[in-house]
């Protein structure tokens, strides 16, 4: 699996975490999310994968909670992992990142995870400015984006 980011750390012991994320394109831009803390954020929406959860059910979850809009015919793109330190949970995680294409349906609410805001931008800079290299390069690689 392509890893993205710094190598791991021989000294640490390292969680594995995976996660469900999506590129979600909707009239020439990309729904977005903003997240406060632990620092300042554009990422693509998403995240972890709860216990006897599949990606799929974690991902229209994650979605909703950080976006509030429903997604609709979720494809997979790929994976990649990387190895970051997550300090809202105090882990050393070895994240592993599944992405989707998917269709964002309709807004049903604001989004419920705190600090989230849902966001459309261009997908030249959702490219530029999403939080991780690995996002980067699917957008990239989705839109076909130097």
């Amino acid at each position: 699996m392509r890893r993205f980011g710094k190598p791991p750390r021989p000294d640490i012991r390292y969680t594995a975490r995976p996660g469900a994320y999506a590129i979600l394109p909707r009239n020439g831009k990309l729904l977005l999310t903003w997240q406060e803390e632990p620092k300042p954020e554009m990422q693509l929406p998403g995240g972890g994968i709860d216990p006897g959860e599949s990606p799929l059910q974690a991902l229209h979850r994650e979605v909703f909670e950080e976006t509030g809009w429903r997604i609709a015919a979720p494809r997979r793109l790929g994976s990649f992992r990387r190895f970051v330190y997550m300090p809202e949970y105090d882990l050393w995680a070895d994240k592993i990142c599944i992405i989707y294409h998917a269709r964002p349906v309709r807004p049903l609410s604001a989004p419920s995870e705190p600090g989230h805001t849902a966001f459309f931008a261009d997908p030249e800079t959702a490219a530029r400015h999403v939080g991780n290299p690995g996002d980067r390069h699917f957008v990239r690689a989705l839109f076909r984006l130097a």
